[in-house]
């Protein structure tokens, strides 16, 4: 058999009750209201159980595993026909971020379908990956076709908060259910990127910039809000908040960015030495047009405040203030994180991480990378695969305790005015049927492959 026939045999799995499933599964999922609104608040079983009966009605036997109740995952694995390869793990969560019903132009927890657009709460973020793979498997199962390393299978809760009930339960508590896995595949690559006329460009995630979600405290003199306080912990905390807001944080390129930038020259016929000690990455960005935005949020570290917590009365002066900032960490970039936090909070003001996870690296010439971009390459070859660093995290910050590399492939080929990246956690999230059938075949290709 050649590989242009064994190609054709990897499509065929893909059948019309695929395609429709796919569309009807992202719908009723997003129906399913599973909103993480944090500190426990959030229930995934509804979402988990919807799951586990349709993995189960394809022969696979799901586990259903909860570290508090309600906050429900699901985990089955696949077989392959080669017992000596090394497993491979495709997880996506459940949960979704909330969503104001008066903000959007359809219910966000509807689920509709309308001119061939799902709509609603984690359309992109991330119930149509979660779809997708039960499109596949399900195909998968009619047609008799078994991958050829283990797949295992993961959902699973609280992704959009800490992951404590999610996937760190299950790396901490139940490493088991993932022997034999060294790679895996969930949210926030593949995707068409359209960096202007005629340049569709399909990001592969090959690393994370690491969470350093951080909680300032500024203790002072408790007083009487009409007398002068030199000591007073709002104002403390308020210049503390100011410095990080305003702070420069300098260039630090990591592997996966200088790859990204290398690759992004080249389309853009841009003739720039990334490698060169002196190489300024701004001066380059500031080339790239719309592109630009797939590298310019990973080139440094960044510290944003987001909460402020202070006072309980206007004329009362508290003795402590309270702020959360989300950091944002790239590999190699602790310590100056670290030294940089120090400064810019000064002597009255403390800091501690809040929450706090690793970067990651993923190598972009990596065997596993090649089948990534050959399954985008094949069903769009007009479509230019590179790799980028995610600036936010997914799950594959804990599952990468377990010495599994993370790649971000949940592929899309979308509409040139489609704007993926600001629908996540935005305001009419939705997917167009046909970029969740370009999905479900990108994915049966490559995971037969893998």
């Amino acid at each position: 058999m050649t590989p242009a026939d064994a190609s054709t045999d990897r499509a065929r799995a893909i059948d019309m009750v695929a395609l429709d499933e796919v569309v009807s599964f992202t719908s009723e999922l997003i129906r399913i209201d599973t909103t993480n609104r944090g500190n426990g608040d959030c229930n995934e079983r509804p979402a988990a159980e919807y799951v586990a009966e349709r993995l189960a009605a394809a022969g696979l036997e799901p586990t259903l595993l909860e570290r508090t109740p309600g906050r429900t995952n699901v985990v089955a694995r696949i077989p392959g026909t080669d017992p000596t390869a090394d497993a491979l793990l495709v997880h996506g969560h459940l949960d979704v971020v909330p969503a104001e019903p008066a903000d959007w132009s359809v219910h966000p927890f509807s689920g509709e379908v309308r001119d061939g657009v799902v709509w609603g709460r984690g359309a992109v973020d991330m119930k149509n990956m979660d779809a997708m793979v039960l499109s596949v498997v399900r195909a998968w199962a009619r047609s008799g076709v078994r991958p050829r390393r283990d797949i295992v299978l993961a959902y699973t809760a609280d992704e959009e908060a800490s992951a404590i009930d999610g996937s760190g339960f299950l790396a901490d508590h139940h490493p088991e259910l993932f022997e034999g896995c060294t790679e895996g595949i969930s949210e926030s690559g593949a995707f068409t990127f359209h960096a202007g006329p005629g340049m569709a460009l399909y990001p592969i995630g090959a690393g994370e910039r690491g969470t350093g979600w951080l909680k300032l405290t500024a203790h002072g003199r408790a007083g009487h809000g009409s007398k002068v306080n030199r000591a007073n912990a709002v104002s403390r905390l308020a210049a503390a908040v100011a410095r990080i807001g305003d702070h420069e944080w300098p260039l630090r390129l990591t592997p996966t960015v200088r790859a990204a930038l290398k690759e992004l020259a080249v389309l853009h016929d841009i003739d720039a030495d990334v490698d060169a000690e002196h190489f300024d990455a701004d001066e380059l960005l500031a080339k790239l047009g719309p592109a630009a935005d797939l590298v310019a949020a990973t080139v440094r570290n960044s510290a944003n405040p987001t909460v402020l917590e202070a006072g309980y009365k206007v004329n009362v002066i508290p003795g402590q203030a309270v702020a959360y900032v989300d950091g944002r960490i790239l590999s190699g970039g602790e310590d100056e994180f670290r030294a940089t936090l120090d400064e810019l909070t000064g002597p009255d003001v403390d800091w501690e991480f809040h929450h706090r996870e690793v970067a990651l690296q993923a190598p972009v010439d990596s065997p596993t990378y090649a089948k990534l971009r050959a399954a985008i390459e094949r069903f769009d070859p007009a479509g230019h695969v590179v790799p980028y660093c995610m600036s936010g995290g997914t799950d594959a910050k804990q599952f990468s305790r377990l010495g599994i590399t993370g790649y971000g492939f949940s592929p899309l080929k979308l509409p040139a005015d489609f704007d993926y990246q600001a629908l996540f956690h935005g305001v009419d999230e939705r997917v167009p049927v046909d970029a969740l059938h370009f999905g479900v075949r990108v994915l049966d290709h490559y995971l037969q492959s893998a």
